[in-house]
């Protein structure tokens, strides 16, 4: 009787399975090669970790084109509760409301102290630009810029 007659069905498998692994493992490995240090490469890729600040152009929209964005967001917030069930929101009082809290805009000229401040560090500025054969900077104008650049901050 034959050696393969006598075995029976389950060691069959584990033989193949004990020959056929190993040959496997070394036919994937001999294959594959650097495939595995090649994922995430190509044309397409991304080489470099972009920064996450917001240094792209900003721009300007007119007061009408806000306002009806701000109108839009908020009917569609509205649409969204009436789709779950809760009561419509009164789109026009919410975007009045909206724009009222962004309306006051700070008004640093009137602080004095921080005013002080800035005519301090105006004036170590120049003191600096004369050391090194600048022209001095007109004290008052530099002080009002400063105060419209502190404004215009958060926008």
């Amino acid at each position: 009787m034959p050696l393969l007659a006598s075995l029976q069905l389950g060691t069959v498998f584990i033989i193949v399975v004990l020959v056929a692994l190993p040959v496997g493992a070394l036919v994937f490995a001999m294959g594959a090669g650097n495939a595995l240090q090649k994922i995430g490469k190509g044309d397409f890729a991304l080489e470099q970790d972009f920064p996450q600040g917001s240094e792209g152009p900003t721009y300007t929209v007119s007061a009408e084109v806000r306002e009806e964005e701000i109108r839009q967001m908020i009917q569609a917030r509205s649409d969204r509760g009436v789709a779950r069930g809760r009561e419509a929101l009164d789109v026009e009082a919410e975007v009045q409301k909206l724009l009222a809290a962004d309306s006051p805009r700070p008004n640093l000229g009137g602080d004095r102290a921080l005013r002080e401040e800035i005519r301090q560090l105006v004036v170590a500025r120049n003191e600096r630009r004369q050391r090194q054969g600048k022209e001095p900077l007109d004290v008052e104008q530099e002080i009002e810029r400063q105060l419209r650049e502190l404004e215009n901050l958060g926008q």
